[in-house]
């Protein structure tokens, strides 16, 4: 495999002599910044995950800041989901949308106060949209990409790596929000979330110049908890339907189509800039919706492009994330389906590179 060629328009981030120094095998680039994907290996990586507890480097989810009196109003017209309900110390999982209630990202919005907001996005341009939204309507905010660089702890021990760092008033904060809390003199805000479903946090590391005092006191104090650096793990992540933007779902998808119809409250977020369209959709209904796919195989070749779901002849739907699930023997897949063959049980086949495989709707994901 082609390897990347560094440069200025591909980032370090503050972590990656931690990351370096852990034995990294393979980066992607999101964000204009390395994300490292395997360590060990990913069946090693994935096993680990669920059993002990991993540090990942996702400084690439970067923020984008919103602050000003009408930072709120602003947050709101780029997400179908009712904010006036949301409190500073709150994080919500936001699609965001344009004009044609097409999906440009699904971020995590922090609020840190009624006029400051974090927006934690996936793998896209989302500043560039946000600042356009803002001079176009003449809002009185100020935007920017902020000195954060978010650090996850991951996996079933890690409430006690984290109390052992941060003390035991870590274990306390209640899932999708968040706490502020000491390191070296610094104040770091830590939220319940992240990328997996074994659960753990996310530390917004303001200011690069504390990054790795952090990393090796996180590696220090989980010693005798077999922690390990560690990252988004593809099988964990297809096993428990946690979607990629870019992936499984693009600016062609409205989060109903992306299964994400539970986060809208279109009717009621007013000024959303896509709302008008997503009431049509609302009211239609999706014609296509991501579903869990499994697949008859114990081996698979790299999803680095859409397969086809077939019926017979007839193409309805892709593949667009898959990988093997050691704990479940079989090809777990996250695919766009057709409404007329998304059912449960549903016979159909992938055509992967390698050549087609059977293949079935299931009734929801693995984990």
């Amino acid at each position: 495999m082609a390897l990347i060629s560094p440069s200025r328009r591909i980032r370090r981030t503050p972590f990656s002599d931690g990351v370096e120094a852990a034995g990294v095998k393979a980066y992607t680039v999101y964000n204009h910044m390395l994300l490292p994907t395997v360590f060990r290996s990913m069946e090693e990586d994935y096993r680990h995950l669920k059993s002990a507890v991993q540090v990942w480097d996702v400084a690439c989810e970067r923020q984008v800041e919103v602050r000003g009196p009408d930072a709120g109003k602003l947050v709101q017209m780029l997400t179908p989901r009712d904010l006036r309900g949301m409190l500073p110390g709150q994080c919500y999982y936001v699609p965001m949308v344009d004009e044609t209630g097409g999906m440009l990202n699904d971020p995590v919005a922090v609020k840190l106060a009624e006029d400051r907001w974090w927006i934690s996005i996936a793998d896209s341009d989302l500043l560039l949209w946000v600042k356009g939204i803002a001079h176009g309507y003449r809002l009185d905010v100020l935007i920017d990409e902020p000195d954060v660089s978010p650090l996850a702890v991951q996996g079933p021990k890690s409430d006690d790596l984290m109390a052992r760092v941060f003390g035991d008033g870590v274990r306390a904060i209640r899932f999708f929000r968040f706490g502020i809390f000491d390191f070296q003199g610094r104040s770091l805000v830590i939220a319940r979330s992240g990328y997996s479903k074994q659960g753990g946090f996310e530390i917004y590391v303001e200011g690069g110049d504390i990054a790795m005092p952090l990393w090796h006191a996180l590696m220090e104090a989980g010693r005798d908890l077999d922690v390990a650096a560690g990252c988004p793990n593809a099988i964990e992540r297809i096993e428990g339907g946690l979607l990629s933007y870019g992936n499984d779902m693009t600016r062609e998808n409205t989060p109903h189509e992306a299964g994400l119809g539970r986060f809208c409250n279109t009717a009621t977020a007013i000024g959303c800039i896509g709302r008008d369209a997503l009431l049509r959709v609302a009211k239609e209904g999706p014609v296509k919706q991501v579903r869990a796919i499994e697949i008859d195989a114990t081996a698979l070749p790299r999803c680095d492009r859409a397969w086809p779901l077939m019926a017979g002849d007839r193409r309805v739907g892709q593949v667009t994330s898959a990988a093997v699930s050691p704990d479940h023997g079989c090809g777990a897949a996250i695919g766009m389906v057709r409404m007329t063959h998304w059912d449960a049980g549903t016979a159909l086949s992938v055509v992967t590179q390698d050549g087609p495989l059977p293949a079935r709707v299931r009734d929801g994901f693995w984990a």
